[in-house]
């Protein structure tokens, strides 16, 4: 079996890809592991950039869609201290810069913008390999395989496609974060959802902080961030959610009662998520017929930055193919040429903004970062 353009993974970026492919006449296909749409939860809220993201979107033809999800009210921003106190209350201008969305709403949107058989779902690869000519094969567990003109790998932190191009592989950056939820806040947990406002709460001090948003339906969805190494995590057991909480809690001994219900509260189990990061100037020398977008190519700590920078990456593929039509090597070298520095500059950002949050003057530098956003001229935070 062949394909002109084969996508390993149905995350954002992937889904771009195929999407902007679909709107100008390439055919492309999607192989996900993951065994149906709904398979998984798919996270939380993404602000998505008027820069990136929302260019993407436009190159889709999925933007005036994409407004009818989106969170009004999300964009307000709290900063609390450790007493509860508010250092700063931005309220959502409405101003659709940064607008929040949730990942799955986003995912489903993009997903239903495609042919029904476009998306394979339930491949999971087990093997890549070269096959010479500029055409690899991708080997599924069920057995099967693909035989790629094109093969492009969407497929995140852990991708089967990379060591096509590069032996580095993730590596620890020495913070997980512990994901917990609280529903129907406002009425079951009115204390801290009133804590979290009506968009985004950072509760923050060095090497660690508490970091929210409201969602739909008064959820509060909360990630507690905390600077240790992966041994300290290994101690602890999660598949005792209560006693994870707790264990999490005591990190925050002292801090108003309010901000940590946000981590004892919590109404689903607690779920470690380790962070892993590529090295900022990750890159690779050009190899015919496959490369890289989204997290594959440029994994970096949450930076605000990873969804919008697959959507954008898959967008730039796809623009790259439609313009250097029957001349693949040229697309993808015009592609990467643009990838490697944008990558680069987006994690470097990514490392100040880690810096900023829960660096030595936390939670003061957040406070006087989203404060002088507010002055016409300043960037744009990320």
């Amino acid at each position: 079996m062949t394909t002109p353009v084969t996508i390993i993974g149905a995350g954002l970026g992937g889904l771009t890809l195929a999407r902007v492919l679909h709107v100008h006449g390439i055919p492309a296909t999607v192989y996900e592991a993951e065994a149906s749409p709904t398979a998984r939860a798919q996270g939380g809220q993404l602000d998505i950039h008027e820069e990136n993201g929302q260019v993407a979107l436009k190159a889709a033809g999925l933007f005036e869609d994409f407004l009818g999800l989106v969170h009004e009210g999300g964009e307000a921003i709290r900063v609390l201290g450790a007493d509860g106190t508010v250092l700063l209350d931005l309220p959502d201008e409405g101003t659709a810069g940064r607008p929040e969305v949730l990942r799955g709403d986003l995912r489903r949107l993009l997903i239903d913008s495609l042919p029904a058989d476009s998306i394979r779902w339930g491949h999971k690869v087990t093997a890549v390999r070269a096959l010479g000519a500029d055409r690899h094969e991708v080997t599924f567990a069920d057995g099967t395989s693909v035989e790629s003109g094109l093969l492009v790998g969407a497929d995140g932190a852990w991708s089967r496609v990379r060591p096509l191009l590069s032996d580095v592989t993730p590596e620890y950056v020495g913070m997980s974060y512990v994901e917990t939820y609280l529903f129907d806040g406002d009425t079951r947990h009115p204390e801290a959802a009133r804590a979290v406002g009506g968009g985004s709460l950072f509760a923050l001090a060095p090497g660690k902080g508490i970091q929210a948003h409201r969602e739909s339906g008064g959820t509060l969805h909360t990630y507690v961030a905390l600077a240790r190494p992966r041994e300290w995590f290994e101690k602890i057991d999660f598949t005792d959610s209560a006693a994870a909480a707790a264990r999490i809690a005591e990190e925050f001994d002292g801090w108003a009662p309010e901000l940590t219900a946000l981590i004892t509260d919590g109404e689903t189990p607690a779920v470690l998520r380790v962070l892993n990061a590529l090295p900022d100037d990750h890159r690779w020398d050009r190899v015919p017929g496959v490369t890289l977008v989204g997290d594959a190519a440029h994994l970096a700590a949450p930076n605000g930055e990873g969804a919008n920078l697959a959507m954008y990456d898959g967008a730039e593929l796809a623009r790259a193919l439609i313009e250097h039509p029957g001349d693949v090597e040229a697309a993808l070298t015009a592609y990467e040429r643009e990838l490697f520095p944008r990558s680069a500059e987006a994690a470097a950002d990514g490392a100040e903004l880690h810096a900023m949050l829960f660096g030595e003057d936390a939670p003061q530098g957040v406070v006087r970062f989203f404060a002088n956003e507010q002055q016409p001229g300043e960037p744009q935070a990320g």
